[in-house]
């Protein structure tokens, strides 16, 4: 599959990128694609999360009346759950919601999601850029430029560059990662894909390593 190269100014040059098709032309699969978006998304929970039980509640630990003659229900200490101010049953205690997903399962779901934005025609090839000066204005030119302006965009940089992080960490719609970094979830999540020109064959590097 070829792709023309675009400029920083939306035109088309006479460059064309093949995409490999062993990555962006597969057959896709769906359940390898849940999976890791599934693992991701488990990976970002904190799970601090924390109720106080009976012993961890502060109060006395006399027992409120006499077992029988009441006419009430028996009733021990006033931290008994049943009061209000008591231990919670069974609450939420810190966990770990992380699980490991096998590296090859992980490379078929970023294949996967690539595939299906290329059969979409939402991947973009753009030249090798870099700002001289964190600039958001710059990088705003640059997604009105391509028509992204309000479109989910996930940007590929082969190598982090500072200025243009710096420079689009703030447009709401948008996102910077390099080849190394990129994940299910992100690409799924996108509307559009562009890759720099030099993250193209870092990426087929990474995808079809064995």
């Amino acid at each position: 599959m070829e792709v023309a190269v675009l400029k920083s100014t939306g035109e088309t040059t006479s460059k064309k990128v093949n995409l490999s098709d062993s990555i962006f032309a597969i057959e896709p699969n769906d359940h390898a694609i849940y999976l890791d978006v599934k693992s991701y998304l488990a990976n970002q929970r904190q799970g601090t999360h924390k109720s106080k039980q009976r012993n961890e509640i502060s109060g006395s630990s006399k027992k409120l009346k006499k077992q029988k003659g009441t006419g009430g229900a028996r009733a021990g200490n006033i931290k008994n759950p049943q009061f209000k101010g008591g231990g919670r049953v069974f609450g939420p205690q810190p966990r770990d919601y992380s699980f490991k997903l096998n590296k090859k399962v992980k490379d078929l779901a970023r294949k996967s999601a690539l595939t299906y934005k290329a059969k979409d025609n939402s991947i973009a090839v753009l030249e090798d850029f870099s700002f001289d000066a964190p600039k958001t204005k710059q990088f705003v030119s640059l997604l009105k430029a391509l028509s992204l302006g309000d479109k989910k965009t996930l940007f590929v940089l082969s190598e982090g560059s500072k200025n243009v992080v710096l420079s689009g960490r703030n447009i709401q719609n948008s996102k910077i990662t390099t080849a190394e970094q990129i994940n299910t979830y992100d690409l799924m999540n996108a509307d559009n894909i562009v890759f720099v020109e030099s993250s193209i064959s870092k990426v087929e590097n990474l995808l079809n390593k064995e």
